[in-house]
């Protein structure tokens, strides 16, 4: 990225730094040629869906009223609903987020996107829609991006029609797979090699969107560049590390499918353990994609499977004390079945072990209908050895805050202010919103998507890594499964 867009503080020039440093390339991260002028077609697979609504509109129009995407962009919605795209316009609005003054790029926008009402497993369908994405690129160089926001009960069928039918017949294909990956490491295997069989790896992006969240991505940075950290960040000096999620918020309608997967699958084995990785893993020899996702690997392949003594499972309850959904019980949910004993916050330990982190616990926490929603990295550092204080400091700790409100913050001892000879435990304090306070700091989405468009697979997952994964949690969640483990009531 152009070095003068990372130090700017006015938002209006940093998007035409960050316009011209895209523009100036000739050649994608993945060695394909840059055009900005060439057809670029954005087919959303899942258009009618919640996932679709709620951030990959959203995400593009804000690329596009940035100026970010290709010039020759246009926007394609595939699903079965028999709709159009005024429906889908009208059902995006209230998260869109559009100004007064947008209004008019507003229009333009929705002048761009189309919809095809096809089906996931019907070949004729997906030829069809073909015949209409060609009509609309009028070239044969054209490029094309398909993000599956679907159930993964359609994701074979989907790709297979998708390479079948609807590839950009001279350009570039790529494709994003949202998450579940797979319920365990046989369900995800599977599902990896049918997307083997169909593309390269480098067609494949695996979306996180916790890789795309500023403070993740700041953890490298903070790490590797940063000559203060990296002496210290070893199993010498750090005590433990405690990666964290909590929303004070239930399933909300979503117990369904929250149920068939869990808060491990859905939070633990993805979002902590990526965050994980890029705490514990080596200094990468470049920043380049695989480089990095190199050394994740690397690390992935250190860690013990996780073993049940070291995990606490709990359910929500509900409060009689409290208002509106917190006095409902995660059973009280409809679409959850009676009785069921998916657990809605875990707690596990992680070990790795290699030279660095030996004997360094790694805590994974994450639940639903908590008294708050934050997520956090806790580097907790170990005692000052040879004490004078008499016991008074306290363990020194530095402070990641991902969500919400970015911040980064150090707990130290200092002197007392005053006369007397004491001490008290404060902390240095870097709160974005209060040092960058012009700065509007992207959506996760906002930078995964565009690193698509650019063929950066820096913060997507890998399959070694999705196999490293699940290899490390599946021994763990099939034995919760089979002995029918009783979650811990909270509220």
């Amino acid at each position: 990225m152009n070095q003068n867009y990372t130090n700017c503080s006015n938002r209006e020039k940093c998007l035409a730094l960050y316009r011209d440093s895209l523009r100036s390339k000739e050649m994608d991260h993945d060695g394909t040629h840059f055009d900005q002028q060439i057809p670029h077609v954005f087919v959303i697979l899942g258009a009618s869906g919640d996932l679709a609504r709620k951030k990959i509109y959203p995400t593009l129009w804000w690329l596009y009223r940035d100026n970010l995407l290709p010039t020759n962009t246009i926007f394609y919605g595939y699903a079965r609903s028999k709709t159009v795209i005024k429906e889908i316009r009208l059902k995006c609005h209230q998260y869109m987020k559009v100004k007064d003054e947008e209004e008019e790029r507003y229009e333009e926008f929705w002048k761009l996107n189309f919809y095809y009402a096809g089906s996931y497993d019907s070949r004729t369908d997906f030829e069809k829609f073909n015949q209409e994405l060609s009509h609309h690129e009028r070239n044969p160089f054209g490029n094309r991006i398909f993000y599956l926001a679907l159930p993964p009960s359609v994701f074979e069928s989907c790709t297979v029609h998708i390479k079948n039918a609807c590839m950009a017949p001279k350009g570039w294909t790529r494709i994003i797979i949202e998450k579940p990956f797979g319920k365990d490491s046989a369900s995800s295997q599977k599902l990896s090699d049918h997307l083997a069989s169909l593309f390269t790896e480098q067609q494949i992006y695996r979306i996180d969107h916790y890789l795309g969240k500023e403070m993740v991505q700041n953890l490298m940075t903070l790490r590797f560049g940063n000559r203060i950290f990296n002496p210290c960040w070893n199993r010498d000096n750090i005590a433990s590390v405690q990666v964290s999620f909590k929303e004070p918020f239930g399933t909300q309608g979503r117990g369904g499918y929250f149920d068939e997967f869990g808060i491990i699958r859905d939070i633990m084995q993805n979002h902590l353990l990526q965050i994980l990785t890029l705490a514990a893993m080596e200094k990468p020899t470049s920043c380049l994609p695989d480089d990095i996702r190199n050394e994740k690997v690397k690390v992935l392949r250190c860690i013990q499977e996780v073993d049940l003594n070291d995990v606490v499972l709990g359910q929500y309850v509900g409060n009689p004390e409290g208002e509106g959904e917190a006095k409902l019980s995660y059973l009280d949910d409809p679409t959850v079945p009676e009785g069921s004993l998916t657990a809605t916050y875990a707690m596990a330990v992680l070990r790795i072990n290699n030279e660095r982190w030996d004997g360094v616990p790694f805590i994974l926490k994450c639940g639903k209908a908590l008294n708050e929603r934050k997520a956090e990295v806790r580097i907790q550092f170990r005692d000052v050895p040879g004490d004078i204080f008499d016991g008074k400091p306290k363990r020194n700790e530095l402070v990641i805050r991902v969500q919400p409100g970015e911040a980064l913050y150090v707990k130290m001892m200092v002197k007392t202010p005053g006369m007397a000879f004491d001490m008290e435990e404060t902390e240095l304090d870097l709160t974005y919103s209060s040092r960058y306070e012009n700065v509007k700091l992207p959506d996760a989405y906002e930078r995964l998507i565009l690193d698509v468009f650019c063929g950066s697979q820096m913060h997507f997952v890998r399959s070694d890594e999705l196999s490293e994964a699940w290899r490390i949690f599946t021994p763990l969640l099939h034995k919760i499964e089979q002995e029918r483990i009783v979650p811990v009531p909270y509220k």
